[in-house]
């Protein structure tokens, strides 16, 4: 999502202010490595059962995820699938800790209770967790990914009571920069069912074919 960079960062910082080839895939099962960490596609595929049921019964979750210039963090890319956008967001939690780490950042479960209490003010956390593609049980992921970006950010230099600063949108890109290095040094696989990810785009891509290799799947 390199047009909603900046955008991505400003919108956490809102938040906050609220208060690969066949050879090289994954083996039979694996939704995506990330590192030494596997995705399993039953968690992937579970993942999204849950966030359907929920997401269908959420009005308000509805509403944020049709407008894109709500609070719902733009966090998930643009993907083709449901498959893919919550794939996305699972790879992310995982590349953002690794980004925290190599910022010399600790998030704190306090400052992850700050970024659940900025998004129930926004339109609910748990509402604004459906929006962006995963249940309700990974609101506190999500919310530990923003604060992650919050205090990497502030370790740039973001000033958070001026969303539209040169400093906050200078952080931002160095948040964006960092994390698509780190992404990149991970060597994230996806299994090709999925797609594959692009840390330039943070996020899954769309499935490609090849007539001498048809990814069909692992």
């Amino acid at each position: 999502m390199p047009g909603k960079s900046v955008k991505a960062a400003v919108a956490v910082v809102l938040a906050a202010g609220a208060l690969a080839g066949c050879g090289g895939s994954p083996k039979v099962g694996t939704a995506a490595l990330v590192g030494d960490d596997r995705i399993t596609v039953t968690e992937l595929s579970q993942t999204v059962r849950d966030w359907r049921t929920q997401f269908r019964a959420d009005p308000a979750a509805n509403e944020l995820r049709a407008n894109p210039a709500g609070p719902a963090p733009q966090l998930a890319g643009d993907s083709e699938s449901d498959l893919q956008g919550a794939l996305t967001l699972l790879i992310n939690f995982r590349v953002a800790d690794r980004v925290a780490r190599k910022a010399g950042v600790t998030v704190t479960g306090g400052q992850v209770d700050t970024a659940v209490q900025a998004l129930n003010q926004q339109g609910g956390a748990g509402s604004i967790t459906l929006a962006s593609g995963l249940p309700r049980g990974h609101t506190r992921d999500l919310a530990r990914l923003m604060a992650t970006q919050i205090a990497v950010m502030q370790r740039f230099g973001a000033d958070l009571t001026n969303r539209l600063s040169p400093a906050t949108q200078q952080a931002g890109r160095r948040w964006n920069e960092l994390f698509q290095s780190t992404a990149g040094d991970m060597h994230i696989k996806v299994n090709p069912r999925y797609g594959s990810y692009d840390p330039g785009k943070f996020g899954v891509g769309p499935i490609t074919y090849r007539l001498s290799s048809p990814d069909s799947g692992i």
